[in-house]
Order: C-alpha cells, then structure tokens, then sequence
C-alpha cells in the first residue's frame, strides 16, 4: 500500500473522538473507508460491534482469521441522566491523581457526551502520535489490509471485528464470543497496540504475543504467525505481554481459538515515564510491518512451509522411533 493511503487511513480514524460505549464516530469512519471495497461486506450485531468479511472466489487461508481490534479508548463519558455541564466520568485504567493533573493543565476536551484528552495527530515516515493509538492503529491496521486485497483482487476469505467497550473488560469481544458469527475453522487475531515488556522493544517490529497478564493463547495459531513472518521475511519479536490484557483472552475463555498481536506502544493510556498525561504513540515501520504479515497470513493456506500440529509431530516420533520403543520395552520386567 502506498504511503500516502496508509497515512489517510491513519489521519481520519485518530482523529474520532471515542471512548468506552461511544464509539460511534470511530465505526461511522470505518464504514466510510471500507465502503466501496472490493468483495466487503459489513454487518452491525445487536451489541454495536462492526462485522466485515472479505470473500474473493472460494479460497480461504487455512485456518481462517478474525482481525479484531477495538475501537474505544480510555476517556471521559457523561454519566447517565446528567444535566450538569462540568460533570465526568471517566471509563478505562488511568490513576485518578494522573487524570485530575491532566484536567488541571487544561487537556481535556469536550466532544458531545465524551471527552478527551486534547492532543493532535501526527503521521510522519517514523512516527505516529495521536491521543488514542490503542486500539485505533489495530483498527487501521485491518482497514488497509482489505483495501489492499480489494485493489490487488487477492482470492481468499478473512473476517474482522471491530469491537466496542474494550477498556472496561472486553465486553464488545465477549458478545461476539457468545455468539460467534465466523464458523468453527476460524481463529481470532486480537490485534491491539501495547506497552512493551520483556525484552520487547519499539521500532523492533509487531509482537506476536505468547500471551498476556491472564492467559496463554493458541500455540498452533501462535506457531502459524511466526512462521509466516519468517518465511516472508517480515520483522516480528515474540514475547509474553503481561503488562495487561487482551480481547484473546476473552475469546479463549468462550471456548474459541484465539492467538494475539500487538504493535508497540509509547505511553500507555496517555501516561509517560513521568506519569503525566501525554499523547500515544507508535512507530510508522512497526505498523507498516503488521499490514505486511496479515496480507501474507490472510493469502496463504499455511500447508507445505514446515509447520506442524503438536499431535502431528508426537505421532511422527512414535512411528520413527517404534524399534525402540519396542526393544527397549522388552529389558523391563
């Protein structure tokens, strides 16, 4: 995708006002982009979450991915019922001393019944810096992956989940879960920007996650990414994120295959080092590096590049090694 696409992308979704149950604005957005893309369905599902699929032909990678990221950030909501003009609540992980010195250096920002914290947004070759990068950078994320197959007419089948209400536990994914639209073959791909820990670091590349402060994630799913970045060539860190949590933790408790990747993020739900309210921020390559391994991972049935299933490899070594088990059976009394 050229540059200049990705960045329009970038620049109309960052800068939605959303937070927690007000994602409306963000969604419209999507809608608009994704609108006259090629093969693309769009669908609303009772809870508000935005549903879209991507059919060319019969194709379909094997397994069959859900790219899902959330489309709400931590911000300021009007209570229910309030008349007040000054009155606030705000909905996500943020401490409450960071929040009231952030209000008092003037940051935030009415916008109808929500309110944010009042940063621009930035889109250079290198960087990336709004108020709400997580998850509106998974968000673009997936809206250039199938703008990219529409343009290039890619024969295959992928779904995506625009989610809602993901800072306050989830609640978009799990409604999904409970009623999953997607077929018993597919995998969700929660797709999220985080804090990187345990040796990962910025600029190094999207983090396919092993996990996050919850859960383990699908080790089959986790091996397919891992592979399909190392057959394309494509830059990626592998590490356990367990500074927070993630959609794929939901998902996987409802009893669905769920695996996870995450761009790098700076200052964490506006916090920086210093604990001030600041705006997010990613890197451009590290983004650009999501997009390339999900058109490959979409594109490619995954059979004949080396990966097995755990049960396929022990079932191998029993039979390459049924001698022995045989022989040395028979010296045990």
């Amino acid at each position: 995708m050229a540059s200049s696409n990705l960045n329009n992308i970038l620049k109309r979704l960052l800068k939605q006002p959303t937070a927690p149950f007000h994602e409306y604005h963000v969604r419209a957005e999507i809608e608009a982009l994704l609108k006259n893309c090629p093969h693309v369905k769009l669908k609303r599902d009772k809870f508000g979450n935005l549903l879209a699929t991507y059919k060319n032909g019969k194709s379909k990678s094997k397994p069959t991915w859900v790219l899902a990221a959330h489309m709400d950030h931590p911000a300021f909501v009007k209570p229910e019922g309030s008349k007040k003009k000054d009155e606030w609540e705000f909905l996500g992980g943020v401490p409450q001393e960071s929040l009231d010195n952030g209000i008092k250096r003037g940051l935030r920002k009415a916008k109808g019944q929500i309110a944010t914290w009042n940063f621009p947004v930035n889109v250079t070759n290198t960087r990336i810096e709004a108020t709400a990068c997580d998850d509106l950078i998974g968000c673009a994320a997936i809206v250039a992956t199938f703008l990219e197959l529409g343009q290039l007419n890619i024969q295959t089948t992928v779904h995506a989940a625009f989610t809602r209400a993901e800072e306050v536990g989830w609640l978009g994914a799990w409604q999904i879960a409970q009623n999953w639209p997607f077929g018993e073959g597919s995998v969700f791909l929660s797709l999220e920007t985080s804090r990187p820990v345990n040796g990962a670091v910025m600029g190094g590349g999207p983090i396919i996650r092993v996990g996050d402060r919850v859960s383990v994630f699908d080790s089959e799913a986790t091996a397919v990414l891992m592979t399909t970045a190392k057959e394309q060539g494509i830059r990626v860190q592998r590490c356990l994120l367990d500074a927070g949590a993630c959609e794929a933790t939901a998902v996987q408790a409802a009893g669905i295959r769920s695996a996870g990747i995450s761009v790098p993020l700076g200052n964490y739900h506006n916090l920086n080092d210093a604990r001030q309210i600041a705006p997010e921020y990613v890197m451009m390559d590290d983004v650009k590096s999501l997009i390339n391994l999900l058109k490959a991972l979409v594109a490619t049935k995954h059979d004949g590049i080396g990966e097995r299933t755990i049960r396929e490899r022990v079932e191998l070594r029993m039979q390459e090694h049924a001698g022995h088990l045989k022989a040395g059976s028979k010296l045990f009394k």
